[in-house]
């Protein structure tokens, strides 16, 4: 499981350029499942068939994409100027290296000036370019890169860049290895340009038009010095989210995944998130509406350099997710 996170989290994959990332999780799961294939929007969709005329249609998604950054301007010392895809804390850059699709490797630094004024537009890349010419022969504007960080196993804690939803990605690839033959038929959906919309489950979400979808994302917690005031922390096992920006969880879909949980020994925990959403929030208002609810796994830093999960929630996870994809669903309906 922890090389699945290691390979995952390593991989290339802003919002809009997850190619790489579809391809090593195609490459994974390719023996597990019945069909596999690659939407407009560049989802890519795993399908099990179930074995019960009965059985339901599942939708599952974690979002492949991570958030990143694009250049906007070089200049003629050779300096990149960059905007962000996705969520950036400027604070949070300065010293941080990034890394662009051929591999070319940048520091990012900031101009002079007070910490509290900071912003994007005081912050610049250097590739070690000595000119503007130099500059350009390595990166284009309009090119997108990623925070450049290696993936560190502290024990029961890992720590990555892109925890941010590999995690998600891994928890599925890990069910889909697990789960045998379900009566459900289910749809594994590693969805595209979450950090900047909830896009790629939009309209992933119309096409399956699942009986029930589940999204597996991240969550804030609030076991760090002066972090949130919320109850979720590191080790206590799968969130079950109630609320978020995105969405109100269907009283019936909290009351499903918490009886399950219960019924299974699976260690869980509740999450209300003050700001934030996930796939499950453009989900749940696809067509004319889809019941919807997210597991969330609990995470420290996010959106930074250095994300970290607690292996034991992942596992949590996996087994909330097998439970889902094997439960009966008519009490939902």
């Amino acid at each position: 499981m922890k090389e699945i996170i290691r390979t995952l989290t390593e991989a290339f994959g802003p919002s809009g350029y997850e190619d790489q990332v579809r391809e090593v999780i195609a490459d994974m799961i390719k023996d597990h499942v019945d069909e596999i294939s690659t939407d407009v929007m560049g989802n890519l969709i795993a399908v099990k068939r179930g074995t019960a005329p009965e059985g339901k249609r599942i939708m599952f998604s974690a979002h492949a994409d991570e958030i990143g950054i694009i250049v906007t301007h070089i200049d003629e010392k050779g300096f990149l100027r960059f905007s962000n895809v996705g969520g950036l804390a400027p604070e949070t850059l300065i010293g941080n290296r990034v890394r662009f699709s051929n591999g070319t490797i940048g520091v990012i630094y900031k101009e002079k000036g007070d910490l509290k004024d900071l912003n994007l537009d005081k912050l610049y890349v250097d590739i070690g370019a000595e000119s503007q010419e130099e500059a350009e022969a390595k990166v284009k504007v309009g090119e997108f890169g990623i925070i450049h960080r290696e993936f560190t196993d502290l024990g029961n804690r890992l720590v990555a860049k892109s925890m941010d939803d590999r995690i998600g990605c891994a928890i599925l690839v890990e069910a889909i290895k697990q789960l045998q033959d379900t009566p459900n038929t289910l749809y594994f959906v590693f969805s595209t340009q979450e950090e900047v919309g909830l896009r790629g489950a939009r309209t992933s979400a119309y096409t399956i038009n699942p009986d029930l979808g589940i999204a597996l994302d991240v969550t804030l917690t609030g076991d760090v010095p002066e972090g949130p005031r919320m109850e979720v922390s590191l080790g206590k096992g799968a969130a079950i989210k109630v609320k978020d920006s995105s969405m109100i969880t269907n009283p019936k879909v909290k009351a499903f995944l918490t009886k399950l949980a219960e019924d299974n020994n699976i260690p869980h925990q509740f999450e209300v998130l003050e700001r934030g959403g996930t796939d499950a929030g453009a989900i749940h208002l696809t067509r004319d509406g889809i019941l919807a609810g997210t597991i969330s796994i609990p995470c420290r830093y996010v959106h930074t350099a250095s994300e970290m999960v607690d292996i034991r929630d992942v596992e949590a996870c996996v087994d909330l997710v097998k439970a889902v994809a094997t439960s009966d669903l008519k009490d939902l309906m």
